[in-house]
């Protein structure tokens, strides 16, 4: 398709209603254009706030009958697999709804940790990882992706946008990479992204990783269409189709104006709310991202989550290993981290927060507390505080913000910036 946007924001007090998303479905997806083709359908899993459902639904009702195939592959990127149910609840499908007008809909999860599962669709030379990344790296990557999303003729994504600590706003070809992608790209840009630092990088469009997932995704050589949704609340306040690029691009400006909240002051203290979506503090370290900017240097912020009682399925035993410390920790000594996976480190660096290394002592911006099911004594393995979740009242928290205590009941998808950004992350914000 061309790049041209085909988009609807909601007005004032409303979201799009399932009407509008039938419009902007049909012009996007005109019926003579997939008469008998292979169609992918690539959407988040359960950590991301979104209709996903809806737009499944409305797509495979304008185009399911004449397609000859129309799967969902699930973008785990690294997460944990999906079960059936799981995959019902992600496409607000019943089961009787699944045996009979989805009977023929392969659903996929994917698995980047399946060498046979993966296919190479090309390699990222030292030159140009070099012009991508500003000179911060000279490194050959290979790129790789679920081999099965080479055996369809066109692939339409479906996912929110909202700031990111990885690679600026999330969506568009983020769900390929590494939403399906194999682990030597995610590993790759993820370090990247930490070694700019999460707070430089988060809210900002134009990061070296977002040019290093366009570049990527360039060297697939399948139609692509993309549905970039942006949520406000539990509304759907718009909705851009286009290829990946142009309709992330559009609804990354929607996002900016309505996922960043700026403060006057920063705080000494802070209670991060995860809501039950996070299930592991993989994922709710999202609740450390997006407040770290607000945070006042030497204070603290608590992660309150008592349904968390693993690190991460996937990838606990390595952060128990490593534990959570900053950037400079690692690259301070650097041939001791070096072939532990790079994804892994960037993760730890992001949830313990901007600090420095002073004769060879780990000096961190701010303290991060868990007040999780996660036992102290694993806290204490893995270098972040502890706190009884039982001995916190939430509603203490509360309307105290005059006093420097700040409570964010559903962390994780907003975006919270200081009016006047300290230069430790990233000078003035934009209003």
């Amino acid at each position: 398709m061309n790049t041209e946007i085909i988009f609807k924001k909601a007005v004032e007090g409303g979201g799009l209603t399932p009407k509008q998303v039938t419009e902007i479905v049909a012009l996007a997806c005109p019926e003579k254009s997939y008469q008998r083709k292979k169609v992918l359908l690539i959407v988040p899993d359960a950590t991301r706030t979104a209709p996903v459902g809806l737009l499944f639904k409305t797509i495979f009702k304008q185009i399911g009958s004449v397609t000859d195939t129309l799967d969902v592959m699930f973008a785990l990127g690294t997460h944990p697999p999906m079960s059936e149910e799981a995959m019902h609840a992600r496409l607000e499908i019943t089961e009787q709804e699944r045996r009979s007008d989805y009977a023929q809909v392969r659903l996929l999860n994917h698995e980047w940790d399946n060498p046979e599962a993966l296919q190479a669709i090309g390699v990222i030379s030292a030159e140009e990882t070099s012009r991508l990344t500003d000179g911060r790296f000279t490194v050959e990557v290979e790129v790789k992706i679920n081999k099965r999303v080479l055996e369809y003729e066109q692939i339409i994504i479906i996912g929110p946008v909202f700031p990111h600590e990885v690679v600026g706003f999330s969506g568009g070809n983020k769900y390929l990479f590494p939403g399906v992608s194999g682990p030597e790209i995610l590993n790759f840009f993820h370090w990247l992204g930490a070694v700019v630092t999460n707070p430089m990088i988060i809210g900002n469009k134009w990061t070296p990783v977002r040019k290093v997932v366009d570049y990527a995704a360039a060297m697939l050589n399948v139609e692509k269409l993309c549905f970039s949704m942006v949520i406000k609340g539990s509304e759907l306040a718009g909705l851009y189709a286009g290829t990946p690029e142009a309709s992330w691009d559009a609804a990354s400006e929607l996002s900016h104006a309505l996922h960043i909240v700026h403060k006057e002051h920063p705080f000494h203290t802070v209670l991060s709310c995860a809501p039950p979506m996070y299930d592991e503090l993989w994922v709710g370290g999202k609740c450390m991202y997006k407040l770290e900017p607000v945070v006042a240097d030497g204070g603290e912020l608590i992660i309150y989550a008592p349904h968390i009682h693993e690190v991460s399925v996937v990838h606990g035993r390595l952060i128990e290993e490593i534990g959570y410390h900053c950037r400079d920790y690692f690259l301070s000594q650097w041939d001791r981290f070096k072939e532990k996976s790079w994804g892994v480190l960037a993760h730890s660096t992001h949830v313990r927060g901007v600090g420095i290394m002073e004769d060879g002592v780990e000096k961190c911006r701010i303290r991060v507390t868990l007040a999780t099911g996660i036992s102290p004594e694993t806290c204490a393995k893995i270098n972040l505080g502890y706190r009884d979740p039982a001995s916190i009242d939430v509603e203490s928290f509360a309307n105290r913000e005059d006093e420097g205590i700040l409570l964010v009941r559903k962390a994780g998808e907003m975006l919270y910036h200081l009016r006047n950004q300290p230069e430790w992350a990233g000078g003035k914000a934009s209003a």
